[in-house]
């Protein structure tokens, strides 16, 4: 029975074509049905001779297929015209009753075929869609370790070469380390979410927990959005401590965030910092910064203050 049941399913939902014995004994229960359903109906109305039998013929197409489908338009119409349920006979009416019935069939199933083609094309794109995915995940993953042991080499060397200097080093190291944190939190967010204050800790403990102080709720982020954010957060971050607050030693940065009716507010506040004098043409980083956002509705703005750099950002937080 689960086999008969599981062959049904898969005619119905086009994954597969049934048997052609399933098919013929399907589309015979199904006139069966419709002439029962025909014989009621003569009760009352003895001149409906082959509107009961639409149903079979549909029900026959979708799960059978177009030539299935046919037979059983064939065989309903003949059903009508021989099979009665009353003294009537068989008359040029219902002869022309006939071709209607067949006409309407042919472009049920038409549709019927139609759509099964459809589905069955959308079937292969979605698998053919979730193959590109995993081999996508496959590649990211081969880069996301070379990337790592590049970065841990250039590590290495660079303490090597530095190790009789470690006030250089110290600052090297620890961009070095925020760097890697960022890649390694933005290839754990690829499926999931993350707390804004464990993304914002890992982007800044390199820089030292006294230089921060971070002022919000516990607010969970979604997988996109996080993302986003991790990378506006590592560029500010990346340009404080070559520009901002983390390159001076009296340097200091106030990170404050706030959720209203879904959208998500934070403020990026620098003190004490290197006076920015002149500010040069959008980079990277800055085009970086005005695009992250735009998916979530979202903006970015900075402004260059003479306390240092007060960046505000404003985006939707997405349901999922």
């Amino acid at each position: 029975m689960k086999k008969l049941i599981d062959e049904f399913r898969h005619g119905w939902q086009g994954i597969s074509q049934p048997s052609l014995h399933f098919s013929a004994v399907f589309a015979v229960g199904c006139l069966a049905l419709s002439t029962i359903a025909r014989w009621g109906i003569a009760q009352m109305r003895p001149d409906v001779f082959f509107t009961p039998y639409f149903p079979a013929v549909f029900l026959a197409a979708a799960v059978g297929g177009a030539r299935v489908g046919i037979a059983t338009a064939i065989a309903g119409g003949v059903l009508g015209v021989a099979v009665n349920f009353s003294s009537a006979v068989a008359d040029s009416a219902r002869f022309a009753l006939l071709l209607m019935f067949w006409a309407v069939c042919g472009f049920a199933i038409w549709g019927v075929e139609h759509y099964r083609t459809i589905v069955a094309q959308q079937r292969e794109n979605s698998k053919r869609l979730i193959k590109e995915e995993e081999y996508r995940k496959l590649l990211v993953e081969e880069l996301q370790h070379r990337l790592k042991n590049k970065t841990s080499t250039i590590h290495a060397v660079l303490h090597q070469v530095l190790q009789d200097q470690p006030q250089i080093w110290g600052s090297i190291d620890r961009r070095l380390r925020a760097l890697s944190a960022t890649d390694d939190l933005i290839a754990r967010l690829d499926g999931s979410g993350c707390d804004i204050k464990d993304m914002l800790h890992s982007e800044l403990g390199p820089y030292g927990h006294v230089r921060f102080n971070l002022n919000g709720d516990p607010l969970f982020l979604p997988a996109k959005l996080a993302v986003s954010l991790a990378l506006i957060f590592h560029e500010l971050a990346t340009n404080a401590g070559k520009y901002g607050a983390f390159s001076s030693a009296r340097g200091l940065l106030q990170v404050s965030w706030s959720v209203s009716e879904n959208r998500l507010n934070v403020t990026w506040d620098e003190t004490e910092g290197p006076v920015v004098e002149n500010v040069g043409p959008a980079g990277f980083g800055t085009k970086l910064l005005q695009s992250a956002l735009r998916s979530f509705d979202g903006k970015t703005e900075v402004r260059f203050l003479k306390t240092g750099v007060h960046c505000t950002m404003q985006c939707r937080i997405p349901a999922n």
